[in-house]
């Protein structure tokens, strides 16, 4: 019996911190994709909200419900009586909970710190969502990307506008397309726009020259353990949007990876896993990186459904690896 074996028969204890599951759409909701996984190869399944979690006398905790989940889209999942339970009773920890990137959501992450200490593998860890936002973490590979500018100040956007023409600019801490604005040099309305953005200067958000193959879709590459997923989600905008999410009207095609694409996640990859972030996503328009997601990546189901993958198997096949190398040096 091997290392990985040894720890699987003694029993791997999982929870998930994510946003109520009632709420979910289950056809294409990646973190009910990790839970299907984790039951399938029969993890002890634990669910967590984030208001669950809590510290007590430097140690965290979070009132945790089992769970069963089934892979229907009426009848889903089944929960047991939340108990109050210390987070380092758990193997592995999933935090999955969507943006926004708060105050509230940083302070979850202090409790989650205080799980690894205690010698929790958390995915993906708490100090790489904190310092890996998803907007700001592209400034570590300008090579792969277009012109873009981040700032509070109206007057450099607007400068940024004119110098490189038509662009978008972004809130720093949205998700699913939300407060993504078109800027055009000259258009009366570029002021406002800024103003709302920025709430009059005041806060940062990121400007980026348009990249005209949006029409081609927002491609989602997803990477598991530093290792690209073969095949990306375009996600194509609806009729009348130049935004491809799925949650504002876009459709999504599974498309093969490019060459550049696979250049692109080379230049990334190394860092994630420097970083300990064992499943991101990579949104890249045309031939250029726009995001990189480590809250609470999307679009295992889509991709599964399509190639007959099985992404969340080889995350867990990552986590179980590094489950059974830590139980191996202990």
């Amino acid at each position: 019996m091997n290392e990985t074996e040894a720890v699987l028969a003694r029993g791997i204890r999982t929870g998930v911190v994510m946003d109520p599951i009632a709420g979910i759409k289950t056809y294409k909701d990646s973190t009910f994709a990790m839970m299907l996984e984790a039951q399938r190869r029969g993890h002890d399944l634990r669910y967590m909200e984030p208001g669950d979690l809590y510290v007590s006398d430097g140690r965290a905790f979070a009132a945790m419900r089992s769970v069963e989940v089934r892979d229907n889209t009426t009848d889903w999942f089944s929960l047991g009586e939340a108990v109050d339970t210390p987070l380092d009773e758990l193997d592995t920890l999933l935090m999955r909970r969507d943006p926004p990137f708060n105050m509230d959501y940083v302070y979850q992450t202090y409790a989650l710190d205080l799980a690894e200490a205690a010698g929790v593998l958390v995915v993906n860890r708490p100090n790489a969502l904190r310092d890996a936002n998803e907007k700001y973490f592209i400034t570590h590979f300008p090579q792969c990307c277009v012109p873009f500018v981040i700032t509070r100040e109206s007057r450099r956007i607007q400068a940024f506008v004119e110098a490189n023409g038509r662009s978008v600019v972004k809130p720093l801490d949205g998700m699913g397309g939300e407060s993504i604005f078109q800027l055009n040099p000259g258009d009366a309305n570029l002021r406002v726009i800024l103003e709302a953005i920025t709430k009059h200067d005041r806060e940062q958000v990121m400007a980026q020259t348009y990249i005209p193959e949006i029409d081609r879709g927002d491609k989602r590459i997803l990477v598991v353990d530093g290792e690209p997923v073969p095949f990306a989600l375009a996600r194509i905008p609806g009729e009348g949007d130049f935004r491809g999410n799925l949650a504002k009207g876009g459709t999504g095609k599974a498309v093969p990876l490019s060459d550049r694409d696979r250049w692109i996640c080379e230049q990334v990859a190394p860092e994630l896993k420097r970083r300990g972030i064992l499943f991101a996503g990579l949104d890249v328009i045309g031939d250029w990186l726009t995001e990189i997601n480590v809250t609470s990546p999307t679009c295992i189901r889509e991709l599964d459904a399509a190639h007959g993958l099985n992404i969340a198997g080889h995350l867990f096949d990552a986590i179980e690896a590094r489950l059974a190398a830590r139980e191996a040096a202990a």
